[in-house]
């Protein structure tokens, strides 16, 4: 059963040095707020895992939280680079990223076997990519049927998976709808898992296309209202579209980047 905790609190329970990590959102519900605590609380060696890493990966990786990104696209949407990311890769600059790139497919796959409590998912992806020479978690298989050849993705199964809904119940139940991506998945697969919410309520108000992630399948539940900023939670607040353009001269320079994180989330 979930336990409402503080997000400082959680994240200092539930995560390690070292752990596999994954902050799951698609567009929206970008668990931002519990990424800045990770940050706050120094943790070191991480692997990070999301499928469209954005600002709060950037902002991990140029604090030196992460040293591996397991990804399937990365970029600041609608503007352009990860300029922390490129200079994690390109200069070892803070330290240097190991980075496993895959299909959006793939790495879906990847959290859907996970969820499944299977080693691997078969696809057909893949073949022609050449992707799957560059990563240990892609793998030629046969059809024991008809001899097809095909591609094995690996489970991926994070030691913590952290998502941003938009409200919770006082026994842990957790409602979020809009667009959302594979966030039911990442809890699935996840050997612990954190929802931050917009709110806390006594009664869930059922929605048209909701999902609710039941209280015992998540580890614990922190408040945090405006946890998605600069992205939106629908239904709560809209995209700050100008701190995505910002981001980009921010992020550009070491020192820049450096004195706006000491400013604004340390």
């Amino acid at each position: 059963m979930a336990e409402i905790v503080s997000l400082k609190e959680a994240i200092g329970s539930l995560l390690n040095d070292g752990d596999t990590v994954a902050l799951e959102g698609f567009t929206h519900l970008i668990p931002m707020s519990a990424g800045h605590e990770i940050i706050k609380q120094r943790f070191q060696q991480l692997t990070l895992v999301r499928l469209t890493p954005d600002l709060i990966s950037d902002q991990l990786i140029g604090m030196g939280c992460v040293n591996k990104l397991v990804f399937s696209w990365g970029g600041n949407p609608g503007v352009g680079s990860l300029h922390r990311l490129r200079d994690a890769v390109e200069h070892d600059w803070p330290c240097p990223l190991e980075i496993d790139e895959h299909s959006h497919a793939g790495l879906t796959n990847r959290f859907v076997a996970g969820a499944s409590g299977l080693p691997f998912a078969v696809m057909r992806g893949y073949q022609g990519t050449g992707l799957d020479t560059y990563t240990s978690t892609v793998a030629p298989i046969s059809c024991p049927f008809t001899g097809e050849e095909l591609r094995a993705v690996a489970a991926i199964n994070p030691d913590l998976s952290v998502i941003h809904a938009q409200r919770a119940d006082r026994k842990g139940n957790v409602q979020l709808w809009g667009i959302t991506g594979i966030q039911k998945e990442a809890v699935l697969a996840g050997k612990r898992s954190l929802v931050t919410v917009e709110e806390i309520v006594d009664e869930l108000d059922r929605r048209p296309g909701d999902v609710i992630l039941p209280s015992w399948l998540i580890t614990a539940v922190a408040q945090s209202s405006g946890g998605s900023r600069p992205s939106y939670a629908s239904g709560f607040y809209q995209r700050d579209n100008d701190f995505y353009i910002a981001w980009d001269g921010i992020s550009r320079d070491r020192q820049t980047f450096m004195s706006w994180m000491n400013e604004n989330v340390l």
